[in-house]
């Protein structure tokens, strides 16, 4: 292994980049921006992006409200019988001490699972579901995966997608609310493990999500999560250790600057936020910002 880098010379290092991002980055204008946008990580390639409701690009930070945590899944089948399962993996703050909840494990003191559904016809698919009681959480560390068991692959199913849904513990309805979603992540990856995001608990207590959109290539037949622990975690750590190019640090080099006048460059989540007149970014144009 190749010993690290010397921190003097780290730091020149970051300098030079910064000074190039600098310079690539068009004259803002006045910039406002949505506090919600600040830790929205840059998709640096199309490769850490995923189609669907509320995603943000690999490696951006939001912040998780409510007390209970829904986590779902849907697919449908095209041809062949298949059998998707939902499962959970509870990690300590060493991402060790591993605990799962999934059809091999219905519940433990904070979670609950509830589905476990063999195949998917249509017209309606199937559909199963995680319940996580935050405040009760024993583990600060929660991955979300949705495994391959048999059939088709989620680039061949004829539907296929994961979410969760942020609900008050005492709110009563129906398993699935659409007015309680947060997100949706389309299914579409190669492999035949998908791990779409990771729930992390800070030293504050409060919860946040970090978006991974990894896919693991699994088995062929009879994917587990207690058999992928420890790739599944080995994997979600680097990608939680590493500190990802964020809008955060975009606008304090842009601010270093100084203000300029013409125009003002809104960015945020939301298109209706934005200023009158303003140049909008939103997660989905955040690439343009900094031209190869």
């Amino acid at each position: 292994l190749r010993p690290p880098l010397a921190g003097e010379v780290l730091t020149r290092v970051l300098a030079v980049l910064d000074a190039e991002i600098v310079r690539r980055l068009p004259d803002p204008g006045e910039l406002v921006v949505d506090p919600d946008a600040l830790d929205v990580a840059l998709p640096l390639s199309g490769k850490a992006v995923s189609p669907g409701l509320g995603m943000l690009p690999r490696g951006s930070l939001s912040a998780v409200d409510g007390e209970l945590l829904r986590f779902f899944t849907h697919w449908r089948q095209a041809g062949r019988r298949t059998d998707y399962d939902l499962s959970a993996l509870m990690l300590d703050a060493a991402y060790g001490d591993p605990e799962h909840v999934s059809w091999t494990n219905l519940a433990n003191g904070f979670a609950r699972y509830s589905g476990d559904l063999t195949e998917a016809p249509a017209p309606h698919g199937a559909s199963e579901f995680i319940d996580i009681r935050l405040a009760e959480a024993t583990r600060p560390i929660i991955i979300p995966q949705v495994n391959v068991y048999s059939g088709e692959p989620f680039d061949e199913a004829a539907e296929a997608f994961f979410g969760y849904m942020t609900r008050d513990a005492a709110q009563e309805g129906m398993p699935f609310e659409p007015r309680t979603v947060r997100m949706k992540s389309d299914l579409r990856g190669s492999g035949r493990i998908a791990l779409p995001l990771v729930f992390l608990r800070g030293d504050d207590g409060r919860w946040r999500v970090k978006w991974l959109h990894l896919y693991l290539r699994g088995y062929p037949m009879f994917n587990q999560v207690e058999g992928n622990r420890l790739t599944t975690s080995s994997l979600v750590r680097s990608i939680v250790e590493r500190d990802h190019l964020r809008v955060r640090h975009l606008v304090e080099l842009w601010r270093a600057k100084g203000p300029s006048a013409g125009h003002v460059t809104y960015i945020g989540l939301d298109v209706a936020a934005a200023p009158p007149g303003a140049r909008v970014h939103t997660p989905a144009t955040l690439h343009e910002l900094i031209p190869a």
